[in-house]
């Protein structure tokens, strides 16, 4: 192959003349998405070796939480980490520095998704993928910050109810099991407020919907979080909901602000089940 079939081969550009409709034909969609994941891949390959160079910092960061649980149990319940196996450090090795290339080069994978989408949206819709791109992100970034803030005191809770004649032995791939769990549980948890904004644009609920089912929504908030959090601690249940429920009343203030705006408040709640929309 020659090295300007090597690049149309990486590019995905298309073969066959785009429609003025904009469409494509099946063979080009099928070479873009191509070109696409192996840009992706590529990215992280990259990603994975450049992780592998700051390895003990990546593991330092990982262990940052049990070691805190650890100094504040003291001398109260002994317990220690350790690698099952011959290949377990090599495993635990490879698994970190992979986790470490995924998030570390998801802007740009998560562009590739998104460059390989945006053509078949309309104008309008792309404006409001392009907002709630821009919040998603910060706020799942929030979330996970707020969980590895939270997880040494749910370590410190979970490792506590060890007898005080054993010692609580800790495998290194359960615990990171546990923390990237743990991680995940409060960054989608954060987006839950910002898919209900965008329910409110999409006209499926309205603010005063959202109001008259307050009570509800807080229950649900803290069953939520009791359930989602790997500790039983009521702690982390609470540094959970407490956020939560913060940016449900944003986002509350938001729809009612939204329907104002649109002049509809209320009309969802005029229509009866068994009576036609007027869409």
């Amino acid at each position: 192959m020659s090295l300007s079939g090597v690049f149309d081969y990486f590019s995905g550009r298309p073969q066959h003349p785009v429609g003025p409709d904009g469409r494509m034909a099946l063979s080009d969609h099928v070479r873009e998405l191509r070109a696409r994941l192996l840009k992706s891949v590529l990215c992280l390959v990259v990603a994975f070796f450049v992780a592998l160079a700051f390895y003990d910092q990546l593991f330092d960061l990982v262990m940052a939480p049990y070691n805190d649980a650890r100094e504040m149990l003291g001398e109260s319940t002994e317990t220690k980490a350790y690698v099952a196996g011959a290949t377990g450090a090599l495993m635990l090795q490879l698994k970190l520095c992979g986790i470490a290339a995924i998030v570390v080069s998801s802007p740009y994978w998560l562009y590739q998704i998104w460059a390989f989408v945006v053509p078949g949206l309309h104008s309008n819709e792309k404006k409001w993928t392009r907002i709630f791109t821009a919040i998603a992100g910060p706020l799942f970034i929030v979330g996970v910050l707020t969980g590895y803030y939270v997880l040494p005191r749910g370590l410190e809770v979970l490792i506590g109810f060890t007898p005080a004649q054993l010692e609580n032995l800790v495998e290194f791939n359960d615990y990171f099991s546990f923390l990237t769990r743990m991680l995940l549980v409060f960054g989608i948890a954060f987006e839950i407020p910002l898919f209900v904004i965008m329910l409110n644009l999409a006209g499926v609920v309205t603010g005063k919907q959202l109001g008259r089912y307050r009570p509800w929504i807080i229950l649900g908030t803290f069953v939520f979080a009791a359930v989602a959090t790997p500790s039983t601690d009521p702690f982390s249940m609470c540094f959970l909901a407490a956020p939560m429920l913060l940016l449900f009343l944003v986002a509350e203030v938001i729809a009612r602000l939204v329907d104002r705006s649109r002049g509809r408040s209320g009309r969802l709640e005029e229509i009866g089940d068994d009576e036609v929309s007027p869409l």
